[in-house]
Protein backbone atom coordinates (compact mmCIF):
# COMPACT_ATOMS: atom_id res chain seq x y z
CA UNK A 1 0.00 0.00 0.00
CA UNK A 2 1.49 3.68 -0.86
CA UNK A 3 1.95 5.88 1.94
CA UNK A 4 0.04 8.58 2.33
CA UNK A 5 -0.50 11.64 5.19
CA UNK A 6 -4.02 13.08 5.75
CA UNK A 7 -4.01 16.93 6.94
CA UNK A 8 -6.19 20.19 6.30
CA UNK A 9 -5.04 22.33 3.45
CA UNK A 10 -3.38 25.55 3.31
CA UNK A 11 -3.99 28.64 1.25
CA UNK A 12 -0.96 27.56 -1.41
CA UNK A 13 -3.07 24.30 -2.10
CA UNK A 14 -6.75 25.41 -2.76
CA UNK A 15 -6.27 25.57 -6.66
CA UNK A 16 -4.41 21.95 -6.85
CA UNK A 17 -6.69 20.21 -4.45
CA UNK A 18 -9.53 22.15 -6.84
CA UNK A 19 -8.05 20.41 -9.99
CA UNK A 20 -7.21 17.37 -8.22
CA UNK A 21 -11.39 17.32 -7.58
CA UNK A 22 -12.04 17.98 -11.40
CA UNK A 23 -10.18 15.31 -12.31
CA UNK A 24 -11.46 12.69 -10.15
CA UNK A 25 -15.01 13.82 -11.41
CA UNK A 26 -13.85 13.33 -15.27
CA UNK A 27 -13.58 17.38 -15.71
CA UNK A 28 -10.96 19.47 -16.82
CA UNK A 29 -9.24 21.94 -14.35
CA UNK A 30 -10.48 25.30 -14.38
CA UNK A 31 -8.52 28.06 -16.38
CA UNK A 32 -6.80 31.21 -14.69
CA UNK A 33 -9.96 33.23 -15.41
CA UNK A 34 -12.59 30.59 -14.28
CA UNK A 35 -10.30 30.51 -11.22
CA UNK A 36 -10.06 34.26 -10.65
CA UNK A 37 -14.09 33.77 -10.23
CA UNK A 38 -14.78 30.91 -8.06
CA UNK A 39 -11.80 30.64 -6.02
CA UNK A 40 -13.03 32.13 -3.19
CA UNK A 41 -15.87 29.69 -3.08
CA UNK A 42 -13.39 26.77 -2.46
CA UNK A 43 -11.65 28.49 0.89
CA UNK A 44 -8.93 26.21 2.50
CA UNK A 45 -11.15 25.92 5.52
CA UNK A 46 -12.86 22.57 6.00
CA UNK A 47 -11.13 20.49 3.61
CA UNK A 48 -8.51 17.29 4.21
CA UNK A 49 -6.54 16.06 1.84
CA UNK A 50 -4.18 12.62 1.92
CA UNK A 51 -0.76 13.84 0.54
CA UNK A 52 1.62 11.08 -1.30
CA UNK A 53 5.33 13.05 -1.63
CA UNK A 54 3.93 16.60 -1.13
CA UNK A 55 1.23 16.00 -4.11
CA UNK A 56 -2.56 15.58 -3.48
CA UNK A 57 -4.00 12.43 -4.13
CA UNK A 58 -7.54 13.05 -2.05
CA UNK A 59 -10.05 15.72 -1.00
CA UNK A 60 -12.61 15.51 0.72
CA UNK A 61 -14.67 19.25 1.69
CA UNK A 62 -17.24 20.85 3.58
CA UNK A 63 -18.91 23.89 4.95
CA UNK A 64 -20.82 25.00 7.90
CA UNK A 65 -24.85 25.65 7.36
CA UNK A 66 -28.07 25.33 8.82
CA UNK A 67 -30.61 22.71 7.92
CA UNK A 68 -34.77 22.47 8.91
CA UNK A 69 -35.32 19.47 11.22
CA UNK A 70 -38.84 17.83 11.90
CA UNK A 71 -40.42 20.81 14.11
CA UNK A 72 -39.63 24.09 12.22
CA UNK A 73 -36.06 24.23 14.29
CA UNK A 74 -32.71 24.53 12.55
CA UNK A 75 -29.84 22.90 13.45
CA UNK A 76 -25.91 23.25 12.10
CA UNK A 77 -25.03 21.06 9.81
CA UNK A 78 -21.81 20.66 7.85
CA UNK A 79 -22.47 19.97 4.35
CA UNK A 80 -20.02 17.60 2.94
CA UNK A 81 -19.15 18.52 -0.99
CA UNK A 82 -16.20 17.97 -2.90
CA UNK A 83 -14.73 14.60 -2.04
CA UNK A 84 -13.06 12.84 -4.40
CA UNK A 85 -9.16 10.63 -4.92
CA UNK A 86 -7.12 10.57 -7.55
CA UNK A 87 -7.86 7.74 -10.13
CA UNK A 88 -4.16 6.22 -9.28
CA UNK A 89 -4.89 5.91 -5.68
CA UNK A 90 -8.61 4.53 -5.23
CA UNK A 91 -8.81 1.84 -2.96
CA UNK A 92 -5.81 1.77 -0.85
CA UNK A 93 -7.34 3.67 1.79
CA UNK A 94 -7.05 7.05 1.18
CA UNK A 95 -10.61 8.08 1.11
CA UNK A 96 -11.81 6.10 4.67
CA UNK A 97 -8.85 7.93 6.21
CA UNK A 98 -9.53 11.50 4.99
CA UNK A 99 -13.34 11.06 6.07
CA UNK A 100 -12.40 9.52 9.40
CA UNK A 101 -9.90 12.99 9.55
CA UNK A 102 -13.40 15.26 8.76
CA UNK A 103 -15.52 13.29 11.20
CA UNK A 104 -13.55 13.92 13.74
CA UNK A 105 -13.29 17.38 12.97
CA UNK A 106 -16.99 17.57 13.08
CA UNK A 107 -17.32 16.05 16.62
CA UNK A 108 -14.53 18.22 17.50
CA UNK A 109 -16.67 21.07 16.74
CA UNK A 110 -19.33 20.05 18.28
CA UNK A 111 -21.58 19.59 14.71
CA UNK A 112 -24.27 17.69 15.52
CA UNK A 113 -25.31 16.66 11.71
CA UNK A 114 -23.48 15.88 8.54
CA UNK A 115 -25.01 16.10 4.92
CA UNK A 116 -23.94 15.19 1.24
CA UNK A 117 -25.39 13.97 -1.75
CA UNK A 118 -23.90 10.76 -2.94
CA UNK A 119 -22.24 10.21 -6.44
CA UNK A 120 -21.95 6.70 -5.63
CA UNK A 121 -24.69 5.15 -2.98
CA UNK A 122 -22.66 2.39 -1.87
CA UNK A 123 -19.22 4.69 -0.64
CA UNK A 124 -21.50 6.54 2.24
CA UNK A 125 -23.17 3.86 4.42
CA UNK A 126 -19.77 2.43 6.00
CA UNK A 127 -19.02 5.69 7.17
CA UNK A 128 -22.14 6.55 9.12
CA UNK A 129 -24.67 8.64 6.35
CA UNK A 130 -27.95 7.06 5.57
CA UNK A 131 -30.30 8.23 2.57
CA UNK A 132 -32.94 10.43 3.88
CA UNK A 133 -34.50 12.24 1.91
CA UNK A 134 -35.59 11.44 -1.94
CA UNK A 135 -36.04 12.98 -4.56
CA UNK A 136 -38.05 12.35 -8.13
CA UNK A 137 -37.33 13.26 -11.75
CA UNK A 138 -40.52 15.32 -13.54
CA UNK A 139 -41.16 15.15 -17.39
CA UNK A 140 -43.87 17.32 -18.32
CA UNK A 141 -45.43 16.97 -22.13
CA UNK A 142 -45.96 20.42 -23.92
CA UNK A 143 -48.23 22.03 -25.59
CA UNK A 144 -50.44 19.26 -24.41
CA UNK A 145 -49.87 19.71 -20.80
CA UNK A 146 -51.99 22.79 -19.28
CA UNK A 147 -52.63 23.44 -15.74
CA UNK A 148 -57.11 23.45 -15.07
CA UNK A 149 -59.13 26.30 -13.98
CA UNK A 150 -59.44 26.36 -10.84
CA UNK A 151 -55.05 26.28 -10.24
CA UNK A 152 -55.12 30.29 -8.92
CA UNK A 153 -53.46 32.42 -11.19
CA UNK A 154 -52.68 35.46 -9.43
CA UNK A 155 -49.21 37.84 -9.38
CA UNK A 156 -46.78 38.51 -11.90
CA UNK A 157 -43.37 36.56 -13.18
CA UNK A 158 -41.17 38.39 -14.77
CA UNK A 159 -37.18 37.53 -16.03
CA UNK A 160 -33.67 38.59 -14.16
CA UNK A 161 -31.09 40.05 -16.12
CA UNK A 162 -28.11 37.97 -14.91
CA UNK A 163 -26.67 41.19 -13.16
CA UNK A 164 -30.43 40.55 -11.19
CA UNK A 165 -30.32 37.26 -10.89
CA UNK A 166 -27.12 37.25 -8.90
CA UNK A 167 -27.96 40.29 -6.46
CA UNK A 168 -31.63 38.70 -6.00
CA UNK A 169 -32.19 35.38 -5.88
CA UNK A 170 -30.13 34.74 -2.30
CA UNK A 171 -32.30 37.34 -0.72
CA UNK A 172 -34.93 35.73 -1.57
CA UNK A 173 -34.07 32.20 -0.65
CA UNK A 174 -33.65 33.40 2.79
CA UNK A 175 -36.90 35.36 2.72
CA UNK A 176 -38.44 32.03 1.80
CA UNK A 177 -36.46 29.98 4.70
CA UNK A 178 -36.04 26.60 5.35
CA UNK A 179 -39.59 25.53 5.53
CA UNK A 180 -39.43 21.58 5.22
CA UNK A 181 -37.29 19.05 6.89
CA UNK A 182 -33.57 18.40 5.02
CA UNK A 183 -33.37 22.19 3.42
CA UNK A 184 -30.49 23.88 3.83
CA UNK A 185 -28.96 27.49 4.14
CA UNK A 186 -26.79 28.24 1.15
CA UNK A 187 -23.88 30.64 2.83
CA UNK A 188 -22.02 33.10 0.57
CA UNK A 189 -19.47 30.74 -0.53
CA UNK A 190 -21.96 28.26 -2.13
CA UNK A 191 -23.45 30.94 -4.88
CA UNK A 192 -20.64 31.79 -7.32
CA UNK A 193 -19.81 28.28 -7.89
CA UNK A 194 -23.02 26.45 -8.22
CA UNK A 195 -25.48 29.45 -8.62
CA UNK A 196 -23.54 32.59 -10.31
CA UNK A 197 -21.71 30.57 -13.34
CA UNK A 198 -25.10 29.19 -14.30
CA UNK A 199 -27.56 32.12 -14.14
CA UNK A 200 -25.13 34.80 -13.89
CA UNK A 201 -23.47 37.31 -16.42
CA UNK A 202 -21.60 34.37 -19.11
CA UNK A 203 -24.31 32.27 -17.52
CA UNK A 204 -26.60 29.67 -19.70
CA UNK A 205 -29.88 29.82 -17.26
CA UNK A 206 -32.43 31.98 -16.85
CA UNK A 207 -34.25 32.79 -13.59
CA UNK A 208 -38.00 33.76 -13.24
CA UNK A 209 -39.60 35.19 -10.16
CA UNK A 210 -43.09 35.41 -9.29
CA UNK A 211 -44.05 38.88 -7.01
CA UNK A 212 -47.68 38.08 -5.07
CA UNK A 213 -49.41 40.56 -2.63
CA UNK A 214 -46.40 40.74 -0.21
CA UNK A 215 -43.81 41.25 -2.85
CA UNK A 216 -41.50 38.01 -4.41
CA UNK A 217 -42.12 34.66 -3.12
CA UNK A 218 -40.60 32.57 -6.06
CA UNK A 219 -38.10 31.77 -8.42
CA UNK A 220 -37.21 29.29 -11.07
CA UNK A 221 -33.61 28.76 -12.58
CA UNK A 222 -34.07 27.04 -16.10
CA UNK A 223 -32.34 26.44 -19.22
CA UNK A 224 -33.71 25.54 -22.82
CA UNK A 225 -31.68 22.18 -23.95
CA UNK A 226 -32.41 22.65 -28.13
CA UNK A 227 -33.41 18.95 -29.90
CA UNK A 228 -33.49 20.05 -33.12
CA UNK A 229 -31.85 17.39 -35.98
CA UNK A 230 -31.73 17.06 -39.37
CA UNK A 231 -34.51 14.46 -39.41
CA UNK A 232 -36.59 16.61 -36.82
CA UNK A 233 -36.05 20.41 -38.09
CA UNK A 234 -38.79 21.37 -36.18
CA UNK A 235 -38.86 19.51 -32.99
CA UNK A 236 -38.97 21.95 -29.92
CA UNK A 237 -36.65 22.17 -27.20
CA UNK A 238 -36.40 20.80 -24.05
CA UNK A 239 -36.39 23.31 -20.62
CA UNK A 240 -34.83 21.80 -17.93
CA UNK A 241 -35.78 23.09 -14.21
CA UNK A 242 -32.69 23.58 -12.12
CA UNK A 243 -33.82 24.91 -9.22
CA UNK A 244 -37.39 25.94 -8.58
CA UNK A 245 -38.48 27.47 -4.83
CA UNK A 246 -41.62 29.15 -3.74
CA UNK A 247 -42.84 30.49 -0.33
CA UNK A 248 -46.53 28.84 -0.69
CA UNK A 249 -48.63 26.59 -3.34
CA UNK A 250 -50.04 29.67 -4.88
CA UNK A 251 -46.25 30.93 -6.41
CA UNK A 252 -45.33 27.68 -7.19
CA UNK A 253 -48.45 27.08 -9.18
CA UNK A 254 -47.92 30.83 -11.10
CA UNK A 255 -44.02 29.44 -11.77
CA UNK A 256 -45.13 25.97 -13.07
CA UNK A 257 -47.65 28.02 -14.94
CA UNK A 258 -44.86 29.90 -16.97
CA UNK A 259 -42.66 27.17 -17.32
CA UNK A 260 -45.25 25.35 -19.58
CA UNK A 261 -46.36 28.56 -21.09
CA UNK A 262 -42.82 29.10 -22.34
CA UNK A 263 -43.47 28.75 -26.53
CA UNK A 264 -41.33 26.34 -28.90
CA UNK A 265 -40.63 24.18 -25.69
CA UNK A 266 -41.85 20.01 -26.37
CA UNK A 267 -41.41 19.39 -23.14
CA UNK A 268 -40.16 20.45 -19.50
CA UNK A 269 -37.69 18.35 -16.97
CA UNK A 270 -37.26 18.56 -13.71
CA UNK A 271 -34.70 17.14 -11.00
CA UNK A 272 -34.61 16.54 -7.03
CA UNK A 273 -37.84 17.59 -6.74
CA UNK A 274 -40.23 16.76 -3.68
CA UNK A 275 -41.86 13.85 -3.92
CA UNK A 276 -44.66 15.09 -2.97
CA UNK A 277 -45.08 18.02 -5.30
CA UNK A 278 -48.29 17.82 -7.07
CA UNK A 279 -47.39 18.81 -10.00
CA UNK A 280 -49.52 16.16 -11.96
CA UNK A 281 -52.74 17.74 -10.18
CA UNK A 282 -52.71 20.66 -11.48
CA UNK A 283 -53.13 19.70 -14.93
CA UNK A 284 -56.27 18.97 -16.91
CA UNK A 285 -54.73 15.50 -17.89
CA UNK A 286 -52.58 14.12 -14.98
CA UNK A 287 -51.14 11.88 -17.35
CA UNK A 288 -49.28 14.58 -19.34
CA UNK A 289 -47.07 14.67 -16.34
CA UNK A 290 -45.10 11.46 -15.70
CA UNK A 291 -42.58 10.78 -12.32
CA UNK A 292 -39.55 9.37 -14.69
CA UNK A 293 -37.45 8.12 -11.18
CA UNK A 294 -37.61 9.07 -7.71
CA UNK A 295 -33.76 8.89 -6.38
CA UNK A 296 -31.80 9.73 -3.15
CA UNK A 297 -30.80 12.96 -2.56
CA UNK A 298 -30.26 14.05 0.96
CA UNK A 299 -27.38 11.41 2.57
CA UNK A 300 -27.50 12.24 6.57
CA UNK A 301 -25.05 11.41 9.31
CA UNK A 302 -25.48 11.89 13.00
CA UNK A 303 -22.35 13.68 14.83
CA UNK A 304 -23.47 14.31 17.83
CA UNK A 305 -26.70 11.34 18.39
CA UNK A 306 -27.66 13.19 21.81
CA UNK A 307 -27.85 16.60 20.29
CA UNK A 308 -29.70 15.84 17.27
CA UNK A 309 -32.29 13.65 18.64
CA UNK A 310 -33.09 16.53 20.99
CA UNK A 311 -33.68 19.05 18.51
CA UNK A 312 -36.32 17.24 16.69
CA UNK A 313 -39.89 17.02 17.80
CA UNK A 314 -41.97 13.88 18.02
CA UNK A 315 -45.23 13.17 17.55
CA UNK A 316 -47.44 11.89 20.62
CA UNK A 317 -46.96 8.05 21.21
CA UNK A 318 -45.37 6.45 24.15
CA UNK A 319 -41.50 6.48 24.05
CA UNK A 320 -39.18 3.83 22.78
CA UNK A 321 -35.91 3.18 23.73
CA UNK A 322 -33.12 3.26 20.89
CA UNK A 323 -29.67 1.20 21.14
CA UNK A 324 -27.53 3.34 18.46
CA UNK A 325 -24.07 1.44 17.36
CA UNK A 326 -20.97 4.00 15.66
CA UNK A 327 -18.40 2.48 15.32
CA UNK A 328 -16.58 6.14 13.64
CA UNK A 329 -17.76 7.87 16.79
CA UNK A 330 -17.75 5.51 20.15
CA UNK A 331 -19.10 8.32 22.36
CA UNK A 332 -22.60 7.81 20.10
CA UNK A 333 -22.59 4.98 21.30
CA UNK A 334 -25.76 4.02 23.38
CA UNK A 335 -29.45 3.91 24.77
CA UNK A 336 -31.55 6.55 24.20
CA UNK A 337 -35.36 6.71 25.05
CA UNK A 338 -37.21 9.04 22.77
CA UNK A 339 -40.71 10.30 23.17
CA UNK A 340 -43.03 13.15 22.89
CA UNK A 341 -41.57 14.90 26.13
CA UNK A 342 -37.73 14.62 24.82
CA UNK A 343 -34.76 12.38 24.62
CA UNK A 344 -32.29 11.13 27.32
CA UNK A 345 -29.68 8.44 27.66
CA UNK A 346 -30.85 5.55 29.76
CA UNK A 347 -29.71 1.93 30.70
CA UNK A 348 -33.27 0.41 30.15
CA UNK A 349 -33.31 -2.34 27.51
CA UNK A 350 -33.54 -1.63 24.21
CA UNK A 351 -36.65 -1.90 22.25
CA UNK A 352 -34.65 -1.54 18.64
CA UNK A 353 -31.24 -1.84 17.55
CA UNK A 354 -29.61 -0.22 14.77
CA UNK A 355 -26.50 1.00 12.84
CA UNK A 356 -26.03 5.39 13.39
CA UNK A 357 -26.46 5.11 9.31
CA UNK A 358 -30.13 4.11 9.73
CA UNK A 359 -30.70 6.51 12.49
CA UNK A 360 -29.95 8.70 9.66
CA UNK A 361 -32.46 7.40 7.83
CA UNK A 362 -35.06 7.44 10.33
CA UNK A 363 -34.12 11.37 11.47
CA UNK A 364 -35.85 13.06 8.99
CA UNK A 365 -39.40 11.07 8.61
CA UNK A 366 -39.13 9.77 5.22
CA UNK A 367 -38.45 6.29 6.18
CA UNK A 368 -40.34 4.60 8.79
CA UNK A 369 -39.08 2.04 11.43
CA UNK A 370 -41.53 -0.36 10.08
CA UNK A 371 -40.04 -0.20 6.66
CA UNK A 372 -36.65 -0.33 7.75
CA UNK A 373 -37.14 -3.17 9.88
CA UNK A 374 -38.34 -4.72 7.70
CA UNK A 375 -35.56 -4.26 5.28
CA UNK A 376 -33.44 -6.02 7.85
CA UNK A 377 -32.03 -2.47 9.09
CA UNK A 378 -33.46 -2.70 12.62
CA UNK A 379 -32.92 -4.85 14.69
CA UNK A 380 -36.41 -5.44 16.85
CA UNK A 381 -36.54 -6.29 20.12
CA UNK A 382 -40.05 -5.69 21.14
CA UNK A 383 -42.41 -6.17 18.22
CA UNK A 384 -44.98 -3.20 19.73
CA UNK A 385 -42.41 -0.67 19.39
CA UNK A 386 -42.45 -0.30 15.53
CA UNK A 387 -45.55 0.98 15.36
CA UNK A 388 -44.54 3.64 18.28
CA UNK A 389 -41.45 4.16 16.84
CA UNK A 390 -43.62 5.09 13.60
CA UNK A 391 -45.66 7.34 14.77
CA UNK A 392 -43.24 9.23 16.98
CA UNK A 393 -40.74 10.20 13.53
CA UNK A 394 -43.12 10.78 11.30
CA UNK A 395 -43.59 13.89 9.39
CA UNK A 396 -46.41 15.64 8.16
CA UNK A 397 -44.53 16.48 4.61
CA UNK A 398 -42.00 14.07 3.51
CA UNK A 399 -37.70 15.73 3.98
CA UNK A 400 -36.26 17.83 0.82
CA UNK A 401 -33.36 19.12 0.32
CA UNK A 402 -33.69 21.46 -2.99
CA UNK A 403 -29.74 22.32 -2.69
CA UNK A 404 -27.01 20.79 -4.52
CA UNK A 405 -23.70 20.60 -3.26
Amino acid sequence: MTAFDVRPITEDERRSTFDLLRRALHVQPVTDDVWARIGPSWPAARKFAAFDDGAPVGIVSSYDTEIAVPGGRTLPVAAVEGVGVRADRTRRGVLSAMMAAQLADFAARGVPLAVLHASEPTIYGRFGYGSAALGKTLRVERPAARLHERVAAGGDVRLLTPEEAVTEIPRLYRRIGLHRPGMIGRPGQWWPISHDRQAGPGGAHLVAVHSGPDGDDGFAVYATIDRRSFEAPDRGAALDVHDLHAAGPEARAALWRYLLSVDLVSEVRARHRPVDEPLALLLTDHRHAATLAVEDDLWLRPVDVAAALAARTYRAAAPVVLAVTDRLVPANTGHYEVGPDGVRRTEEAADLAFDVDTLGMLYLGHWTATTLAEAGRIDVRDPAALGRADELFTTTAPPWCGTPF
